[in-house]
């Protein structure tokens, strides 16, 4: 069961950061993007790639990032001029465009036969009694950390609520919101039990775990400093209405490209988590599907909002596991017929929330419409 839990910890946290650089493009800017497992895929087999040639481990991951970064200026360039269906065409035909070249590419990532046997971050690293607790210890600041942001997020809420209600609460929109803020500290107190037991019996999936949960809060907070800077406030404003910054003397498009160069980045360095995590890489492992899940998440949880991003990916899979573990020893349905059912389940889950909550779990009506 620990073993299971970091592993859907580490799936998590990856699809959250990736999801994360969809949010900024979609959810802050408006820019619709069906390709954005392209930028993954670049991150991806650039730090294979590098670290193979001896570039260090961490050094590649950042290269590879600046190159999903570069892909995104080469797409926006292009496209960013377009109106928002043509952009989404063209987004996911650059995407099978960039799997196509690494599937039938055999000089450097090998096509179908995939790249095995890559360096990976603490892949031969035992620790000590004394480095098991220094990764502990890291561990439980990334549980502060974590625990501080759900206050400022708590009172951020209450005083939004106050702002829309007036000088008195709705108890049923208060109540939801501590009970969300109580759900959330839940989880946080499960993953940290749960790591600090993985880490004492220390594996590499155990250090990637936690790895991979400090590049999701650097990644949570530097993204939660901008979007409330100048630059992110423009961001929004041209996600409403790019007429009005235009008025104001704004370069609209140099911000579309820097937000769309920004997210491609971010997926780039989760596409090097997806090979750390994976061991191995093939073509395959970069389908269109991956894009799509990343909408699930970020529409589920709420589009502009990045805390809502990370519930979505924990319920996406939470919800996941659940029916993997429910419909597991059903005699009633085969393997192929089980993977329809689930996408039928998740597609209705939407249905509902679309008509009952278009703006997703967390996300703010008020801000998402410009009659409020």
């Amino acid at each position: 069961m620990v073993e299971y839990l970091v592993f859907l910890t580490i799936s998590a946290s990856l699809y959250a950061l990736f999801a994360l650089g969809l949010n900024l493009q979609w959810g802050f800017t408006g820019l619709i993007n069906f390709g954005h497992v392209a930028f993954m895929t670049i991150g991806a087999y650039t730090t294979v790639l590098l670290t193979e040639k001896g570039i260090p481990l961490f050094l590649a991951m950042i290269i590879g990032g600046f190159g999903a970064a570069f892909l995104g200026l080469l797409i926006g360039l292009t496209s960013l001029k377009l109106r928002e269906d043509y952009l989404a065409i063209v987004t996911i035909g650059f995407s099978e465009l960039i799997r196509l070249i690494v599937q039938n590419e055999q000089w450097l990532t090998k096509g179908n036969f995939g790249i095995q046997g890559y360096q990976l971050p603490f892949g031969n690293f035992q620790p000590n009694p004394l480095g098991k607790m220094m990764m502990i210890f890291l561990l439980t600041l990334l549980g502060i950390f974590v625990v501080w942001q759900l206050g400022r997020n708590l009172k951020q809420q209450l005083r939004l609520q106050k702002q829309i209600t007036g000088k008195s609460y709705q108890p049923s929109s208060i109540l939801n919101i501590y009970i969300s803020t109580s759900f959330a500290l839940i989880l946080v107190l499960l993953v940290y039990i749960n790591g600090v037991i993985s880490l004492s019996n220390y594996t590499y999936k155990a250090g990637l775990m936690l790895l991979i949960l400090f590049a999701l809060a650097i990644v949570y907070y530097g993204l939660d400093l901008i979007i409330h800077s100048p630059w992110g406030r423009v961001l929004k404003s041209i996600r409403e209405d790019e007429e009005i910054p235009k008025a104001l003397g704004k370069n609209v498009f140099w911000y579309k490209l820097q937000s769309f160069m920004l997210g491609g980045a971010i997926a780039g360095v989760a596409g090097a988590f997806y090979t750390w995590q994976l061991t191995t890489i093939y073509p395959t492992s970069f389908e269109p599907l991956l894009t799509f899940n990343a909408w699930i998440i970020v529409v589920l949880g709420g589009s502009g909002n990045n805390a809502g991003v990370i519930l979505g990916a924990i319920i996406f899979w939470g919800y996941d596991s659940l029916t993997r573990f429910i419909f597991s020893n059903s005699e009633l349905i085969n393997d192929s017929q089980l993977g329809a059912l689930r996408i039928m389940i998740i597609g209705l889950i939407l249905m509902i929330l679309m008509i009952s909550r278009p703006q997703g779990i967390l996300g703010k009506k008020e801000e998402l419409s410009l009659n409020n």
